[in-house]
């Protein structure tokens, strides 16, 4: 009872407003508030309340500009950056090692005959552009060929160029390649869909180029078709490739290296990748303290068309961090030692609303298809992952250079005819790039490798002799040298010192800087603090009241308007009313003979008595009826 009393007595408060005008409230704002101004434009003369009119009027602008603008500064959420420098026992980064060579050419050659085979031919056609080849090519595999072949543009004249092929006679009735001179027709691979209906041309302004890119492409094709395991087999495996290890003190082997596939490099191995151990740490820098290897590269069992740079492909990384080695790896000769120094770089962004860094990825609407390795994200691998799922929306197949989701299959001539011109057009395209670029995040957290690289020959002209000696009779067990200087690579990898640069962002502009910026200037300009803004707040609250209050008053008469316009005259009192429903024979009537008898029905016998007339109505007019709204509102009235 007590909180419903309460609660009317609340309502009867709000309906009855708070007792002042809009001139009364504001002349009592002027007259109370702590501001600086608004006292004086009341209490001074008409000039001078013109005068300090104006200058409160400017100076209120003035701090509303100033707000503004700290407002939109503090809603660009920059960031500063802050470079520390610490000194700690650091954990020995991943180092990933692959060969330049995806393939040993002795394990694939069966696989690549017919590629080989034709590339000899385009390539005898290129250097001798005269001679007749055309009856040769037909003993080649035409399959191969027709579906992705490589063409002569003729650009003698460029506005006209003319498009020829290397082994037969050129498109739209144009004359036999074979009339076409190196210097006057460049070499490009033409790519056709819809059972060649619409093509497309990929030019280079080098025939190394294109034989380069075309063989690639097709080997691509042919690989695409193979087993996982059936590849790992034909890479160089781990035993083969790395002779020698030593970790600081410590001894090591090629079991102390965990294997993944790369399709660009074949087997890649990783040490201390941190999957199923822990990472080793450092114990001191120096070139003593790291890591070293002689590797075998093999360059005698090349794939002579697929590798044409011979060495090591490297990369440092992360722990648990899926080696991107193609962008980001460095290369090692072969027949030098390669000492590399390791310098630390840890990033550290700020997430929400200052960047769009993740910390996981698992706020970015890319399917990783990087983590069946079990590694974390990283912005390469959303990329990737995003072509792919592109390269299936709109191909139907996945490429042979990213990882495949389940469900679906490689791209190949065979199931897939045009797969060559869709994934050219989608690999071009800037609006793809865009897309998955948007759609991608850079992690929060990230540690960076700087690399200071040297080389120098080894081994040398003296030493050369025993050392292959000693690692032929160790790898090969023959008494005889097996190895050549250009196959040998020795890598170096330690930490130069133990310093690590962090660099971590900031808010330059946080709440605190705002709050004071406000403050500061509505006190320098009008002398004013939080109390002031909280009675301009009252005062808002109050104009309101009174603005609600003065809207319902002008409902009510509007309605009250309405309900009086449907009566043509003013509404019938009572007495009126009471009479259109009451007899009016009120007079007595005369008991007696008739002297002119007429037989009305409503007469009344002359024996019969006279019943009492029953009570008269009122005589008076006060009470009117009228509308219900209208009398609370009299009601209300008097009240107050």
């Amino acid at each position: 009872m007590h909180v419903k009393k309460y609660l009317l007595k609340c309502l009867h408060r709000l309906q009855k407003g708070p007792g002042y005008t809009y001139k009364e409230l504001l002349v009592w704002y002027c007259d109370n508030t702590n501001t600086h101004g608004p006292k004086r434009i009341i209490r001074e003369g008409p000039k001078k309340k013109a005068v300090w009119f104006m200058l409160t009027l400017l100076f209120a602008g003035l701090v509303c500009w100033q707000w503004g603008i700290f407002i939109m500064t503090y809603l660009k959420w920059e960031v500063s950056v802050a470079l520390s420098i610490g000194f700690k026992t650091m954990d020995f980064p991943a180092v990933t090692i692959c060969n330049a060579s995806p393939f040993r050419s002795s394990k694939v050659q069966p696989l690549l005959q017919d590629l080989d085979e034709l590339m000899e031919a385009v390539l005898a056609r290129i250097l001798a552009p005269t001679a007749p080849h055309a009856n040769a090519s037909r003993a080649l595999n035409a399959t191969i060929w027709n579906h992705t072949p490589l063409v002569f543009i003729d650009e003698r004249d460029p506005h006209h160029p003319e498009v020829l092929d290397l082994f037969g006679d050129g498109h739209n009735g144009s004359a036999p390649g074979s009339s076409c001179s190196a210097q006057g027709c460049k070499v490009a691979i033409r790519l056709c869909s819809r059972n060649g209906t619409v093509c497309t041309f990929r030019n280079f302004t080098s025939a190394t180029q294109a034989v380069t890119e075309w063989y690639s492409l097709q080997a691509t094709n042919i690989f695409s078709q193979v087993s996982p395991k059936d590849l790992v087999a034909m890479g160089y495996p781990a035993e083969r490739l790395i002779l020698a290890c030593l970790f600081g003190a410590e001894p090591c082997s090629y079991r102390n290296f965990s294997r993944i596939f790369h399709p660009d490099y074949g087997n890649c191995y990783i040490f201390n990748w941190g999957m199923k151990e822990k990472p080793l740490p450092s114990s001191n820098p120096g070139a003593e303290f790291g890591l070293k290897l002689i590797l075998d590269i093999g360059q005698q069992d090349y794939v002579r068309y697929l590798a044409s740079t011979a060495g090591a492909r490297l990369l440092l990384h992360e722990q648990r961090t899926y080696p991107f080695i193609k962008d980001e790896g460095i290369y090692a000769m072969s027949g030098t030692e390669t000492s590399i120094g390791v310098l630390v770089d840890k990033l550290e962004r700020m997430g929400k609303p200052y960047s769009q860094c993740t910390v996981n990825g698992s706020d970015v609407p890319v399917d990783n298809l990087y983590r069946d390795y079990n590694t974390s994200y990283s912005i390469q691998a959303c990329i990737r992952s995003c072509f792919q799922s592109h390269m299936i929306q709109n191909c139907s197949c996945g490429h042979y250079l990213y990882p495949l989701p389940p469900g679906h299959r490689y791209c190949n001539t065979r199931d897939f005819p045009d797969w060559a011109y869709c994934y050219s057009t989608l690999h071009m395209s800037v609006t793809q790039r865009e897309a998955c670029i948007s759609m991608c995040k850079e992690t929060c957290n990230d540690t960076q490798y700087k690399m200071t690289i040297s080389m120098a020959d080894w081994p040398s002209e003296s030493s050369e002799d025993w050392i292959f000696h000693v690692l032929s009779q160790e790898r090969d067990q023959s008494p005889n040298i097996t190895m050549d200087r250009e196959g040998i690579v020795k890598l170096n990898i330690y930490f130069q010192e133990f310093n690590y640069r962090t660099i971590e962002e900031s808010a330059a502009n946080n709440i605190v800087w705002l709050l004071s910026n406000l403050g500061g200037q509505f006190g320098f300009w009008m002398g004013g603090s939080v109390l002031c803004l909280i009675e301009f707040g009252e005062i808002i609250i109050d104009f309101l009241w009174i603005t609600i209050i003065k809207l319902v008053a002008l409902a009510k008469a509007l309605r009250q308007k309405r309900t009086q316009a449907r009566y043509d005259s003013p509404p019938p009192t009572v007495a009126e009313l009471v009479k259109a429903h009451t007899n009016f024979g009120f007079q007595p009537d005369v008991a007696g003979p008739d002297p002119d008898p007429d037989p009305h029905p409503g007469a009344y016998p002359s024996e019969q008595t006279l019943p009492i007339p029953g009570t008269p109505p009122p005589k008076y007019d006060s009470l009117r009826l009228q509308p219900l709204d209208i009398i609370e509102s009299d009601s209300e009235g008097d009240a107050i």
